[in-house]
């Protein structure tokens, strides 16, 4: 996918006002950043009422709403409608979360939707994840092993090593831990953000690995982990409830552990 960037110094400005039709009941304003790379112009926001009467309960059913009634060439992503996918995640009211599980009526005022902050944008809502997409190809998520398999069954683990699995398995990545990261802002070509370690102490954890040694040293970097300061954003912003402050925290304990060894 070609990266596209914003021309430099550009400032968004106020776009078209498509008012909702005559007689509505339930009227909510959704002020929504447009940006064409093929137009060349700088970024806008244009503004779009909708008849929540005649609207689902979610920031997404107002969007497909507006795509299928109002104005086609608005773009987004979206899939399963269901905070599995993680497609939907953008900025919604000055905070990353996913526009299928956000309730409209969670959102004082003007509903504010904007594409995930400080990524290049490819269109509209659309964020370029490739980068990102690419870190976590980098920490190879699979278990990795050198024994040999069983040849007659899976390769177990207990239920209480399957627990240590819990609040790292349900990452849908989705980036919006990441992208609420300002050292992910500031260092995302070397800091691999919270979305990516946290994934990496999921296959570090997992009792069936049998790389951990060779996993911690992918990670021993000034930059790809160490660039956490504890800020917390991620843990706050999370949509699916998960911590990755804390898996981050783990991995620099095993760390530790390590070298004190």
């Amino acid at each position: 996918m070609a990266e596209f960037t914003l021309p430099k110094n550009s400032k968004v400005r106020q776009g078209k006002h498509f008012p909702a039709r005559a007689g509505g009941a339930k009227v909510r304003r959704f002020k929504i950043y447009r940006w064409d790379p093929d137009t060349g112009e700088n970024p806008r926001t244009d503004t779009y009422e909708v008849d929540l009467a005649a609207c689902g309960p979610m920031v997404l059913d107002a969007l497909i709403k507006i795509k299928n009634e109002i104005d086609p060439t608005l773009t987004f992503r979206r899939s399963c409608r269901e905070g599995i996918c993680g497609s939907c995640a953008m900025n919604i009211g000055g905070t990353n979360t996913l526009a299928c599980t956000k309730a409209i009526e969670d959102v004082g005022g003007e509903v504010k939707i904007y594409p995930l902050p400080h990524m290049p944008v490819v269109k509209d809502l659309v964020p370029d994840l490739s980068r990102f997409y690419a870190q976590y190809a980098s920490i190879r998520p699979w278990i990795r092993t050198q024994s040999s398999p069983p040849p007659d069954k899976e390769r177990l683990q207990s239920p209480a090593d399957r627990k240590q699995l819990d609040g790292l398995y349900e990452c849908i990545l989705c980036a919006c831990c990441s992208t609420s990261c300002p050292s992910y802002w500031w260092n995302g070509d070397r800091y691999l953000g919270p979305a990516i370690l946290l994934q990496a102490y999921r296959w570090i954890v997992d009792s069936r690995d049998e790389d951990t040694g060779a996993r911690l040293d992918d990670l021993e970097d000034p930059f790809r982990l160490y660039r956490c300061h504890t800020i917390m954003n991620c843990t706050k912003t999370c949509p699916k409830g998960l911590n990755p402050a804390k898996a981050i925290a783990e991995i620099k304990k095993a760390m530790l552990a390590r070298h004190s060894l």
